[in-house]
């Protein structure tokens, strides 16, 4: 697997990315071979989203996450995990955009789902 410098940050980051869209998938412990599978080949960049689920299924938003923290257990700090907020997540006026109340919520979120401390990017 080549590597190359993600921005200025000084980290090295996989030209290959796994996107955890899920799209169409509706096995979870498919979807956790797959990840496992990817980091296996040397991909270390994971992309994932406080909206991505199963099946493209509302009843499912944040399952990817929640499927991609379990996948990552004990290999975590060899990964880089970026993300992405602003779709709304709910009928609420404060569940979407880029407010600052709804990007640290979402983000508290989203680091809850994924069982971990941080989100890189």
């Amino acid at each position: 697997m080549d590597y190359v410098n993600f921005g200025s940050a000084g980290v090295k980051v996989s030209r290959l990315a796994l996107g955890l869209g899920l799209r169409g998938q509706s096995d979870a412990g498919e979807a956790e071979r797959m990840i496992h599978r990817a980091i296996d080949a040397g991909i270390n960049l994971l992309d994932c989203a406080n909206i991505y689920g199963l099946m493209d299924d509302r009843a499912n938003i944040g399952r990817s996450e929640e499927v991609l923290g379990k996948a990552i257990k004990g290999k975590r700090d060899d990964l880089v995990i970026t993300s992405k907020v602003a779709s709304p997540m709910g009928s609420g006026p404060n569940d979407g955009g880029l407010s600052r109340f709804h990007i640290l919520r979402e983000v508290e979120r989203s680091l809850k789902r994924l069982d971990t401390d941080h989100i890189d990017v």
